[in-house]
């Protein structure tokens, strides 16, 4: 009844903050409409909304984007289909939906990798982060978790880059995103490691290649690794925050683990391509947000750890010109390269 309890009032917070952002996005569309008479978002969505997503189907992205996807539907009696168009670290998702026509009918839900991380890595995108898209709203804030099989010998973090050290060069670790990679890539340098990186389409599809023991190690989201954690599949060493995760609380921080400067994680967020009408952003800005505080959608995501952070157009914005900046200083310490 206690943990009943808890999850109630965890749920009334998520609540009243889900619904401050609902209210800090009604303004700027009543001027707008004044300004410029008919809404163009009168009667958005007459039909199908494709949601785009590039990473494969059991991302976390996907996972928590179909919960999303789902709930819009309901609240606009429209379908809203996930497409999902993994592969090539994001960029032709991104591309797709940086050329697709604004008029609100194409949404991307992405993450770090394709608005912050390509950046820092590519000399030429086909599509610029800022230029081609309008921020719709944050989605999510993931920190990432260090897994291994659970029948691993390894028992903690320090276990893990004690057994790395005493063997250079012979071990692997698997990622299926880019920021997964930098993550791993991050804790090499900070542990002084010689490990190989392995590259995947999703993370989910190196979970065979970890389970079968060609892989020592992986650096991946919370959502997934809670999963795996859950299952009695893989044991969590370290989460790269500084306080322990709600989601799984037994599994300690690094700063605990004796890492401190492994502080890492990754986002999701909406965003529309360039030139989609200011009242369309904000309509779908609201939906999102009172979406994300349906008591049920909000169920499903304290299930899978924790509950979204929408926001305004605004500060989505700003963080993401932010997150360009702190993810190319986090990309150069680590001396990160394209394979």
């Amino acid at each position: 009844m206690a943990r009943n309890l808890s999850n109630d009032s965890k749920r009334r917070q998520s609540l009243v903050l889900i619904s401050s952002a609902v209210a800090c996005g009604v303004a700027g569309p009543l001027s707008f409409v004044k300004a410029y008479g008919q809404s163009s978002a009168m009667g958005w969505p007459q039909r199908r909304v494709s949601l785009v997503i590039p990473f494969p189907a059991g991302a976390a992205t996907d996972i928590t984007g179909r919960i999303i996807a789902n709930k819009l539907s309901q609240m606009w009696n429209q379908p809203v289909v996930v497409e999902n168009r993994g592969g090539g670290n994001g960029i032709p998702a991104a591309e797709m939906v940086a050329r697709a026509k604004p008029d609100g009918y194409t949404i991307l839900l992405t993450s770090a990798m394709t608005h912050a991380v390509n950046p820092s890595l590519y000399d030429k995108l086909p599509y610029s982060p800022i230029e081609d898209f309008e921020p719709v709203s944050q989605f999510g804030r993931l920190p990432f978790v260090v897994l291994v099989k659970a029948d691993s010998p390894v028992k903690s973090l320090s276990d893990l880059t004690a057994l790395l050290r005493s063997e250079p060069g012979k071990h692997n670790y698997g990622a299926g995103s880019l920021p997964a990679k930098v993550a791993a890539e991050m804790y090499k340098q900070l542990a002084g490691l010689q490990v190989v990186g392995v590259s995947y389409k999703s993370n989910p599809q190196a979970f065979p290649d970890l389970l079968s023991g060609q892989l020592t190690f992986m650096v991946i989201d919370t959502t997934n690794g809670r999963l795996q954690i859950d299952a009695g599949k893989m044991r969590g060493l370290a989460v790269t925050t500084m306080a322990r995760e709600q989601s799984m609380p037994q599994v300690p921080t690094t700063v605990e683990a004796g890492l401190a400067e492994f502080q890492i994680w990754t986002w999701t967020g909406f965003y529309l391509p360039k030139g989609a009408p200011r009242d369309i952003v904000q309509k779908l800005n609201r939906d999102i947000a009172a979406a994300c505080a349906d008591p049920a959608t909000l169920d499903k995501f304290y299930a899978l750890g924790g509950p979204p952070s929408p926001s305004t157009p605004e500060q989505f914005s700003a963080f993401t010109r932010s997150e360009i900046d702190r993810w190319g200083k986090i990309i150069r310490a680590a001396q990160i390269r394209i394979d």
